[in-house]
């Protein structure tokens, strides 16, 4: 039975205010569904990139992927999880069975994620809404299907379970998983917002010696020394910062965590000959990156995507709960805000400013 309840809407692409309604409607769980009960969502940029329309998404929708809550209801033939449970939203779910996933790349997996996004469970006025990326957690509840809802134990924070679902996934994965940092290694982060700093933290577990966050928000640079930044520079000091860290030969890892094609060519050129370069951010389809052969061929250096955290996330998931258990990764500290949902708008106002790192919404 449908029932009526509170989430925040984007009516139109563009538009950069939400409007918090309660008087939604979320579907029944159909086979192979769960209804989770949100209790704490992280408000990330891609939210914002998908209400701005740089990341594709129909509209009307619920923004919000990366959150954490109790399974209320299951449907038909789900025995993986249950009532009861507490679950991390995993919004590109792995489907266990193709080519991807058997190579352990389930990250890549979309057979689940394309029928979801464009498959609407909320309701307004008798009209189909969205749930961004197939999720939509800025919702009191919300349907997905039972890949998506990833058991954690009951002792893990919600706020703690909503960081991991995305932003931290993507960022200490990117390191460990796609770079594959070595010990001894100099880093730089460009970019060091909710997932530069999880990308800092991963460089530091991964045992790197020098970690160099690149941000032009002075708040940002505190931020990234507290995580584990050596240091922090803006944008026109990176420079200067490659020739004290590396004698002007680059650095052997460096990472763009923003998605902006000028960026990832100050990335490259931050990079040492032979070392790598690694793109975090979600950048728009048209806004173009180029390289000349020679370079290429001469420089030797690697460009890797990487989406994700570049692994199958619900192992991964296991993974950091293991890391902030053995106090190696600090995600309490990555909390700068707690609000309701009511108080949405002002939250999106401190991800636009840069004065937050991850602001978590209590839903």
């Amino acid at each position: 039975m449908e029932h009526t309840m509170r989430a925040a809407v984007l009516f139109e692409t563009g538009h950069e205010t939400l409007t918090v309604r309660d008087d939604l409607t979320v579907d029944d769980p159909g086979p192979g569904q769960v209804k989770i009960r949100i209790r704490a969502t992280g408000v990330c940029h891609s939210d914002l990139s998908a209400m701005t329309g740089v990341l594709p998404q129909p509209a009307p929708f619920v923004p919000g992927h990366e959150g954490a809550g109790e399974v209320v209801a299951v449907g038909e033939g789900v025995s993986r999880v249950a009532v009861g449970d507490h679950v991390v939203v995993c919004w590109n779910p792995p489907c266990g069975e193709c080519g991807d996933c058997r190579r352990g790349e389930g990250n890549l997996c979309v057979h689940i994620f394309f029928g979801m996004t464009f498959q609407p469970h909320f309701k307004l006025d008798g009209n189909a809404v969205y749930g961004f990326a197939g999720s939509g957690t800025f919702a009191e509840e919300m349907v997905v299907p039972w890949q998506c809802a990833v058991k954690i134990p009951d002792d893990v924070p919600f706020e703690v379970g909503a960081l991991i679902g995305c932003g931290v996934t993507t960022g200490v994965g990117a390191v460990l998983n796609t770079a594959r940092v070595e010990p001894g290694s100099s880093v730089a982060v460009i970019g060091a917002g909710g997932v530069g700093i999880a990308v800092i933290q991963g460089a530091r577990i991964a045992g790197a010696a020098e970690i160099v966050a690149v941000d032009p928000v002075q708040a940002k640079h505190e931020a990234a020394l507290r995580f584990g930044a050596t240091r922090a520079v803006r944008p026109e000091d990176a420079d200067a910062a490659k020739a004290e860290v590396t004698g002007g030969a680059g650095f052997d890892y460096v990472f763009e965590v923003v998605g902006r094609s000028a960026l990832v060519r100050q990335a490259y050129a931050l990079t040492r000959r032979g070392g790598t370069v690694t793109v975090v951010g979600a950048g728009k389809n048209d806004d173009h990156v180029t390289f000349d052969m020679f370079q290429l061929f001469f420089d030797n250096k690697k460009i890797l995507g990487s989406y994700y955290g570049g692994t199958d996330p619900r192992r991964e998931y296991d993974r950091l709960i293991a890391l902030w258990r053995a106090g190696r990764l600090d995600l309490e500290g990555m909390i700068t805000a707690r609000l309701k949902l009511d108080d949405i708008n002002q939250a999106l106002d401190l991800l636009r400013s840069g004065a937050a790192i991850r602001t978590i919404i209590e839903v």
